[in-house]
């Protein structure tokens, strides 16, 4: 059994470690209440929009630069941007986006595609970049530090600019969508082409009625503003998504980590007492036994 004073020594490393996960938590949820307001107040924004260029679509002339309207080819080239953080503790937020993101290199390695990959966040730069066969163009982690919509815009530029000039077929964005504070749920997004036809429960009257708009100023005018903006706010909807996910899985990670440490401070002090109790008792016999001898 350890002596009083090991375990006194490892009751005051608990409480340490308690207080910073404690500390930890408590950034964490209140980086959460702010993004979480952010990404709640631009999701219908964001969804209606990208309902509404994919209804146009299907009314626009068939030379739309944004949009694929040739078969797949055999061998495409396409980027992957994944989303990851720049710290740990936070659970599998980030072993899972790694996880899905690999899997999904393998297939496309598998079909016989050319892949790019781009990450924002050193936890995926540390994974990703060790990755064979592909083409890793490295990381942007101090886009982290001011998310703002005018810094994703630049690089969401970028990329749009890329695929017009035909260096992709394809661009999809692997990302964390936040849920809520314990749940959040890894997820690929198609960024380019667009997909004209909508989702899946598009029926044939959608599909009618999407021939009865009137353009105005004109669609060229959709095309150049419209739909970049749409584009623009799409990727900062993923990367809002990713950063509100991260928060939230570090405050439960930290808040389990913090119960954790209760707990384990109340093992280690029962213990402590048992083992003074212990000690108490045998200095009270052993006086007692010197007695008696005298």
């Amino acid at each position: 059994m350890a002596n009083l004073k090991e375990i006194r020594t490892r009751i005051a490393s608990v409480k340490s470690t308690q207080q910073i996960t404690s500390a930890m938590k408590m950034v964490s949820a209140a980086k959460l209440r702010k993004s979480q307001t952010a990404i709640t107040l631009l999701r219908p924004y964001a969804n209606k929009m990208s309902e509404i260029i994919a209804r146009l679509g299907e009314a626009m002339t068939d030379d739309i630069p944004f949009t694929r309207r040739h078969p797949k080819q055999k061998q495409e080239n396409i980027l992957l941007i994944v989303l990851t953080s720049n710290k740990g503790l936070c659970s599998t937020f980030n072993s899972s986006i790694i996880k899905l993101s690999t899997k999904r290199i393998n297939e496309y390695k598998l079909a016989g595609h050319n892949i790019s990959v781009v990450s924002y966040g050193k936890k995926g730069d540390n994974a990703l970049s060790k990755m064979a066969d592909i083409h890793y163009l490295g990381t942007n982690d101090d886009v982290w530090d001011t998310l703002t919509f005018d810094s994703i815009k630049k690089e969401a530029d970028k990329f749009v600019n890329e695929f017009l000039e035909k260096k992709y077929d394809r661009i999809e964005i692997i990302y964390n969508q936040f849920k809520n504070a314990a749940n959040q749920i890894p997820k690929i997004e198609s960024f380019l082409p667009l997909l004209i036809k909508g989702n899946e429960n598009t029926t044939e009257e959608d599909i009618k009625y999407n021939n009865d708009y009137i353009f105005a100023p004109s669609k060229e005018e959709i095309i150049t503003s419209v739909i970049p903006q749409s584009l623009n706010t799409q990727m900062y909807r993923c990367f809002l998504d990713s950063f509100t996910s991260e928060h939230g899985a570090r405050m439960s990670s930290m808040n389990k980590a913090t119960d954790n440490a209760m707990a384990l401070l109340k093992d280690l002090t029962l213990n402590y007492n048992k083992q003074r109790q212990a000690d108490i008792t045998n200095q009270i016999i052993e006086v007692s036994s010197g007695a008696n001898a005298v």
